[in-house]
């Protein structure tokens, strides 16, 4: 049973969160300082945070909860993250996403977490461009790709689930593009503004929680039959912490060598004026995933959610030090380029106006780690790049834990194996990153 627990590192970012940006300042935020006493204390102000929040409100009107997040609200991975709240199988290490486990219970469950998301929405107020139940498309630029949107839809029919195939013209009619051979829709997705929900939940939360920005977790020791999370400005002392820091788990000393330390890339441009707008056609929003897991993935947004803008994301590395590199950043950003610029010809050299990176964590068997990891204290980490609708499930499974509670979420994450063990440093840095960059080759065009 350990007594003491310190951060052995703190969030880095590299790159604005673009997503936060186009919405303008926040508050000025509040910070923790002195001492204090909560019943519940979450760290992390991401999706699995902020649900763990909602989630114990709910279970215990009466109890002190109190948020500690590292920096500002939508700024860490929840700004940074593409805003595709996803019901269907979604593996990330598959060629087609097509998973192996028990599909039609992950579906269940992700549907559980956009209820509970949309749910939110209408309690608390949030805008509802910001929460769009539009649905996505995998868009195929090649015959592979085509052949793998074929796949993933006998592999959805098989599970009871609808899907349409889109043709060439139908995507052009979509995307303004004609890059795309094929497209299948699928329509339980949701679309975020993804730091417009964060900011409105949190925003919401204000009136039950504390939430304290600039705050970053230290570490936490015992106290008799306490824990006291210490800050740089203060500390609180509490009986349950819950721990939604995704791949930050391993900072406090939990799983380490068995998470995968991943950044993903993205680009946005700037605002789209009258005559892009005309060069560009197509839909005001949408969304596409590229059929290959490896491929890039496109959004188009409107000014309901920042702005009529495009995002294109692709490229990922492993770093398992947490900090991605600007030389990281600038490569992927040229490849973006690139991507952009083949999908839409007729805008083609525009230069984008925001580029950066976004800390993802996997483990090597697909797990989250959502138990009580020790005496009082609960995680809800680990989300495997699914972190709006699996850090949505297990914040909320943390929260309900933390209460005694049980339910769907908990039985189905308490019940996985523990994350694997990884390859020792530096082979799996190497190798890893190797795979990755001829992944990302394989993939092309898609």
């Amino acid at each position: 049973m350990r007594q003491s627990v310190t951060a052995r590192r703190l969030p880095f970012h590299r790159g604005p969160a673009a997503w936060n940006e186009i919405l303008g300042p926040q508050p000025a935020p509040e910070l923790q300082d002195g001492k204090e006493t909560a019943d519940f204390v979450i760290i992390g102000g991401g999706f699995a945070g902020l649900s763990a929040a909602r989630r114990l409100i709910q279970l215990q009107p009466g109890a002190k909860v109190v948020v500690l997040e590292a920096g500002r609200l939508a700024e860490g991975a929840s700004g940074r993250n593409s805003g595709f709240m996803i019901d269907l199988p979604h593996d990330l290490a598959s060629d087609d996403y097509a998973g192996a486990g028990d599909d039609l219970t992950m579906i269940a469950l992700n549907r559980q977490a956009i209820a509970f998301a949309g749910s939110a929405v209408k309690e608390y107020g949030i805008r509802s461009d910001y929460f769009d139940p539009a649905g996505k498309v995998n868009g195929a630029a090649t015959a592979a790709g085509h052949a793998h949107n074929l796949s993933y839809s006998k592999h959805l029919k098989t599970l009871g689930e609808t899907s349409e195939l889109l043709d060439q013209n139908q995507m052009e009619e979509l995307t303004g593009s004609r890059h795309y051979r094929s497209g299948l829709y699928t329509p339980g997705t949701v679309m975020l503004q993804p730091a417009g929900y964060i900011r409105g939940l949190g925003a919401g939360l204000k009136q039950h929680a504390r939430i304290y920005e600039n705050s970053p977790a230290t570490g936490f020791k015992r106290d008799g039959g306490n824990w006291i999370v210490t800050t740089p400005k203060g500390s609180i002392s509490t009986g349950r912490i819950l721990l939604a820091n995704n791949g930050h788990l391993e900072s406090f000393g939990f799983e380490r060598g068995r998470l995968m330390q991943l950044f993903l890339y993205a680009s946005m441009t700037p605002e789209l004026d009258a005559g892009a707008l005309k060069k560009l056609g197509g839909a005001a929003r949408w969304g596409v995933t590229p059929s290959d897991p490896m491929g890039t993935t496109m959004r188009r947004i409107d000014t309901g959610q920042g702005g009529n803008r495009i995002v294109t994301r692709t490229c990922a590395t492993l770093n398992p030090g947490m900090v991605p590199t600007q030389a990281g950043v600038d490569r992927a950003a040229r490849v973006q380029q690139k991507k952009f610029d083949q999908r839409f010809p007729q805008l083609a050299g525009m230069k984008m106006q925001y580029c950066w990176a976004g800390h993802l964590c996997l483990s090597l068997n697909g797990v989250s780690v959502m138990r009580e990891v020790e005496d009082g204290v609960f995680a809800a980490c680990v989300q495997n790049g699914l972190g709006t609708a699996r850090g949505t499930l297990t914040g909320i499974g943390a929260a309900e834990l933390a209460c005694g509670e049980t339910s769907d979420i908990t039985s189905y994450f308490t019940q996985e194996a523990k994350p694997k063990r990884l390859p020792p440093r530096p082979f799996a840095e190497i190798g890893a990153n190797a795979v990755l960059r001829w992944k990302e080759w394989r993939a092309g065009n898609e």
